[in-house]
């Protein structure tokens, strides 16, 4: 079993930055990749980033490509979402996902609560 705790949400302005955390307890190495998810309201849950666990390749969605960046620590079990260049369309919840290294929700096995983040003009 997996949990997963995000933290770093909040608010920021636009153009400002924000660094996720994700930090897994319990039987990690079950899981081959860490991703993020957001969900703004309305609006449905969409892939974020992703990274694998083992060898820390990366996969990003379009509107965040060269933006954010994805990133692990093997050895404290945490996952970083680092968020440059914000803009008021990023505003949504955030979640933290444990699976296989995918970019479809239904990939993810494990997901943390959410952390909010809004970005004001």
């Amino acid at each position: 079993q997996v949990q997963l705790v995000e933290s770093g949400g909040g608010l920021v302005q636009a153009g400002g930055s924000l660094r996720l955390s994700c930090v897994a307890s319990g039987r990690t190495f079950s899981s081959a990749a860490m991703g993020w998810f957001r969900q703004a309201p309305g609006k449905a849950r969409e892939f974020v980033a992703a990274i694998s666990w083992g060898t820390g390749d990366t996969r990003y969605a379009t509107p965040v490509k060269g933006r954010f960046t994805i990133s692990r620590d093997y050895a404290k079990n945490t996952v970083y979402l680092q968020m440059n260049s914000l803009k008021p369309e990023d505003t949504a919840v955030y979640y933290c996902a444990a699976g296989y290294y995918s970019i479809v929700e239904r990939g993810y096995s494990y997901w943390g609560q959410g952390t909010q983040v809004t970005v004001s003009s």
